[in-house]
C-alpha cells in the first residue's frame, strides 16, 4: 500500500489507496521533465513491488514484527534525516499534532499495511495487490457516509468497483478457511486505510508533510510491534532462521518501499498535477501482478483477471469524475508535472 498521508484536500488515489486531491487552486510548479518521469516510473515499480517483497518477508519473518520494525525504523530514518537537514527544531510539534498523526499512522500503517502483511502469509501478493486497489473505492464511500457531498458518477464507479472486489473475494470460500481469512484481512486493512485517509482532514495534523509522515511512520510501527509480541510472535522468534532473501525484502521495503518511494511520491505532490500522479492508483497492481507472476509463479486465474479489470477501470472512473476542475486563473498548462496527496494517499494510500 501507499505510505502515510500528505495534507491536502481529500480525493481518491490506491494501492493503497488514492492519492488525495490538489489543495488550493495553485497548480504544483514544474519541475524538470525527465526528474517527473524518474519519480513517477519510482512510485509505480517500488510501489507496485512491495506487495511481492511483503511475501517474501514473512515466508521467515514474523508478519506484525516484521512490519512493525519495518515502519518504526523508516519512520526514524526519516525524522533523523529532516533534523540532520534542516536542524531539530523541525521536528517540534505540539500534541495536538502529534496525537493527529498518530491515529492516522496508525490507522494507515498499522491497520492499512499491517493488515496486509499478516493477510500475505496465506495468499497471493497480486491478490493482496488488485484488492488493495479497491481503497479509492472505499474513502469515496466513506466521504459520501460523513456527509461530503459525492457525485452520482462517482458513486456508480463505487458501485461498479465494489462488484470486481466481490468478483475476486467470492472464489476464495471454496479453497479454504485461511485464503478467505488472508481475502477478508485485506480487505479491513483497505478499510482502514480509506478510514485513515479520510479522518486525516478532520484532524490537526504537522504542518511539514514529511515530519508528519515521520510520525506517522513511527507511531504505526511501534503499535505492529506490540501488537506482534502481544501476540506472541516473539515465542517462535528465531533471527538465525531468517533467509537471505526474506532479510533483503525486508530492508527492501525499509530503504525503497518506505523512504525513497514516498520521498518520490511527496516530490510528485509538489510539481506535477494529481491527475498524472493519481495514475498509481491503477499501475500499481498491474505491477504487483506480473511480479507476482514473474518472480513467485502465482497463478492468474480467469476470475482474478476480471476482478481486476473491474477494480481499475471503476478505480480510473473514480479518478476522472472526481477529479478537480481547472482554476480560472491558473496558468497555461506546463510540461508533464507531479501531483499532491496528503502524506500516500490514498489517498488513497496507498501503498504496502
Amino acid at each position: 500500500m501507499a505510505a502515510p498521508t500528505l495534507r491536502t484536500t481529500p480525493g481518491p488515489g490506491p494501492g493503497a489507496a488514492g492519492p488525495p486531491g490538489a489543495s488550493g487552486p495553485n497548480r504544483p510548479a514544474a519541475g524538470p521533465a525527465w526528474l517527473a518521469w524518474l519519480a513517477l516510473g519510482t512510485v509505480y515499480v517500488v510501489w507496485g513491488s512491495t506487495y511481492l517483497a511483503i511475501r517474501v518477508m514473512v515466508e521467515t519473518v514474523p508478519a506484525l514484527l516484521g512490519a512493525g520494525v519495518r515502519f518504526a525504523v523508516a519512520g526514524v530514518l526519516l525524522g533523523g534525516w529532516l533534523a540532520a537537514r534542516r536542524g531539530p527544531a523541525v521536528l517540534r510539534v505540539d500534541r495536538r499534532q502529534a496525537v493527529g498523526a498518530a491515529v492516522v499512522g496508525i490507522l494507515l500503517t498499522a491497520g492499512g499495511n499491517g493488515l496486509v502483511t499478516v493477510a500475505e502469509r496465506d495468499i497471493a501478493s497480486s491478490l493482496a495487490a488488485l484488492v488493495v486497489a479497491s481503497v479509492p473505492l472505499v474513502i469515496v464511500l466513506m466521504r459520501a457516509m460523513t456527509g461530503e457531498r459525492v457525485g452520482r458518477a462517482a458513486l456508480a464507479g463505487v458501485a461498479v468497483g465494489f462488484l470486481g472486489v466481490a468478483i475476486l473475494v467470492v472464489p476464495r470460500g471454496s479453497t479454504g478457511a485461511s485464503g478467505l481469512i488472508g481475502v477478508l484481512l485485506v480487505v479491513a486493512a483497505s478499510i482502514s486505510w480509506g478510514a485513515g485517509s479520510v479522518t486525516s482532514t478532520r484532524l490537526t495534523l504537522p504542518a511539514d508533510p514529511l515530519v508528519s509522515t515521520a510520525v506517522q511512520m513511527t507511531a504505526g510501527g511501534m503499535v505492529m510491534v506490540a501488537a506482534g509480541l502481544l501476540s506472541g510472535e516473539a515465542d517462535h522468534l528465531d533471527v538465525a532462521a531468517f533467509s537471505v532473501r526474506s532479510g533483503a525484502a525486508f530492508a527492501y521495503l525499509v530503504v525503497f518501499g518506505s523512504l525513497a518511494a514516498f520521498t518520490a511520491y511527496a516530490w510528485l505532490l509538489q510539481h506535477v498535477p494529481i491527475s498524472r500522479v493519481s495514475t498509481y492508483a491503477y499501475v500499481n497492481p498491474v505491477i504487483a501482478v506480473l511480479l507476482g507472476w514473474a518472480v513467485l509463479g502465482e497463478r492468474i486465474a480467469a476470475t482474478t483477471l476480471l476482478g481486476a479489470a473491474v477494480v481499475v477501470t471503476a478505480v480510473w472512473f473514480i479518478v476522472r469524475s472526481t477529479r478537480p476542475p481547472p482554476s480560472p486563473t491558473a496558468a497555461p498548462t506546463t510540461p508533464p508535472a507531479p501531483a499532491p496527496a496528503r502524506a500516500p494517499g490514498s489517498g488513497g494510500g496507498r501503498h504496502p
